[in-house]
């Protein structure tokens, strides 16, 4: 089965440190969490006294409260939603983690449904891990990876501001292949 210390490993990578970057709908941002959207998160505590410290925000790295909530938030909001201790192939479970950190475990979980011809309703169940576990890993990564350009290409569509982040999705893409 495979394992959330892989899974987050790999993402927090990938979404690196803290950025408070205007075009983002997220609005302030920290390894991926968006402040908008995790408004209530506890780490944000911390995040707003580290602010008042020298070496902001390299020092929110030296943190060890802060990094389990971290990982607490993406385990309990992320790895679970997707059913990640199901899900056998640890690369299969790495890409669909990475895409809901990225995109929501709904959305994630709609696209891998799709991808292996199960019912998208954006709740991974018995009948949606039973197709991921069977399904040739290459192939479904292949097919997930194309979803989720083509996710990526629809919001640089309806979203100007979004394009100049095109270029890393798809790279990111790419790389859990």
């Amino acid at each position: 089965m495979a394992d959330f210390s892989v899974a987050i490993t790999s993402t927090l990578k990938a979404e690196g440190g803290y950025v408070h970057d205007p075009d983002d709908p997220g609005g302030e941002t920290y390894k991926g969490i968006a402040r908008n959207r995790n408004s209530k998160w506890q780490g944000w505590i911390a995040v707003d006294l580290l602010k008042k410290q020298r070496g902001f925000p390299a020092n929110l790295e030296d943190d060890p409260q802060l990094q389990a909530l971290v990982h607490e938030l993406y385990e309990l909001n992320y790895w679970d939603k997707i059913r990640g201790d199901d899900i056998v192939d640890q690369d299969i479970a790495d890409s669909i983690f990475d895409f809901a950190v990225n995109a929501g475990p709904a959305t994630s979980s709609k696209l891998a449904q799709l991808a292996v011809g199960a019912t998208a309703d954006g709740v991974i169940g018995e009948k949606t891990l039973e197709k991921l576990n069977a399904e040739d890993k290459r192939t479904f990564l292949a097919t997930f990876a194309i979803a989720k350009i083509g996710r990526y290409i629809s919001i640089c569509e309806s979203r100007r501001e979004s394009r100049k982040y095109f270029y890393g999705w798809v790279r990111r893409t790419l790389e859990g292949m």
